[in-house]
């Protein structure tokens, strides 16, 4: 008994998540949209970091001299 009254007056991170998110279904369908949207945005930078990292030196941009003639003088 003493336990159900505690738990209705704390409440937990689920049902704090609940009545912030989930209530209302124009609320949730934003909050998934643009959470799949930022979490798109991380991957793609992370991935392109990790990209760049394992590559230096063989890129194009990283040759200087790639692309260029010789001067005939």
């Amino acid at each position: 008994m003493d336990y159900t009254s505690r738990r209705r007056g704390q409440g937990g991170l689920f049902e704090g998540l609940y009545r912030v998110i989930m209530r209302r279904n124009s609320v949730y369908v934003t909050f998934v949209i643009a959470g799949a949207f930022l979490g798109e945005r991380a991957v793609d930078y992370g991935v392109h970091r990790l990209w760049e990292y394992n590559n230096v030196g063989k890129r194009c941009e990283d040759i200087p001299v790639l692309g260029q003639r010789q001067s005939e003088e």
